[in-house]
């Protein structure tokens, strides 16, 4: 079982973590920290009409997060906050409810589904697009619309 959760997928997607580093002029950031295990991601945005347009994050995570990352940095350009949360909440529905595999461009999130068996995992696996909408919400000035447990953990 451990197998699954560090597959050749997940190890590839650590290996090739796009858009690393930071913006010189975001919109905005955003600073998330997974409690149990101390991992770290830092999220910049440029926001444009309303979508993504440049993104940068500094990932000091597990490798789990760091795949998530990989997941967010390499298909977030474009999207916008409610795609953004809704990637965010079925990523949690997949790891906390047995829920189904996020859709649409975050779809590849579904390599990660082996986490649900580790609970100790979920928040740092979530804390990527937690940083992503928390960054876009303040770019759009947009209110609280939707809440993730991802930091419960």
């Amino acid at each position: 079982m451990i197998d699954d959760l560090y597959s050749a997928r997940i190890l590839t997607l650590v290996a090739n973590l796009p858009r690393a580093g930071r913006l010189d002029a975001p919109d905005a950031s955003a600073d998330r920290t997974a409690k149990l295990c101390g991992s770290r991601i830092i999220v910049d945005v440029v926001v444009e009409d309303g979508k993504v347009a440049d993104f940068a994050q500094e990932v000091s995570a597990c490798a789990l997060g760091q795949a998530s990352a990989a997941v967010l940095g390499a298909n977030v350009i474009g999207a916008d906050l409610s795609e953004l949360e809704l990637a965010r909440d079925a990523l949690a529905a997949m790891l906390k409810l047995n829920g189904p595999h996020p859709a649409g461009r975050f779809a590849e999130l579904a390599v990660l589904e082996p986490v649900k068996d580790y609970p100790a995992r979920h928040a740092s696996t979530l804390l990527a697009f937690e940083a992503a909408v928390e960054a876009v919400r303040k770019a759009t000035g947009a209110t609280q619309t939707r809440t993730s447990r991802a930091g419960a953990a």
